[in-house]
């Protein structure tokens, strides 16, 4: 399996880091800019390429405000990095407002679901990112 060095993002992105688990873990702290976004954005994108699923566990409790700038920033790259599965804890009322926005844009440009689930524990997120991850890959295998 690649990791996050195989695709050369060891230090392209500092709010993505590869888990253990093969899940990247995205945390913004502060404001999201257009430039973070587009960071972000392009390491997902850059681990899609490489062949690999692409679970994000999105932990909002440190995220600050995320302007129509860079939401739209987020849509629009996004049109073309889509992730697998992704996984938010922390999101309080207006973030999830703001992600299921999101997510309705991106299935809007696309014509495909935005796979996001919203939850309250951590292991709640990885628990549902590692069945997704299983249910991908059954899908995945040839069929004899």
């Amino acid at each position: 399996m690649l990791d996050m060095s195989d695709v050369g993002l060891e230090n392209a992105c500092p709010e993505v880091r590869e888990e253990p688990d093969g899940i990247l873990r995205v945390e913004v702290h502060g404001d999201l800019t257009d430039d973070r976004a587009r960071a972000v954005v392009g390491a997902l994108r850059r681990v899609a390429e490489s062949g690999r699923e692409v679970l994000v566990l999105a932990d909002t409790r440190h995220t600050g405000a995320i302007p129509a700038s860079a939401r739209k920033v987020a849509a629009e790259e996004l049109r073309t990095a889509r992730p697998d599965a992704v996984a938010i804890i922390g999101a309080s009322f207006s973030l999830r407002v703001v992600v299921a926005l999101l997510a309705k844009g991106v299935h809007m440009l696309t014509g495909q679901p935005y796979p996001q689930q919203f939850f309250g524990t951590e292991g709640e997120a990885r628990a549902w990112l590692l069945a997704q991850r299983d249910a991908l890959r059954a899908r995945r295998r040839p069929v004899p």
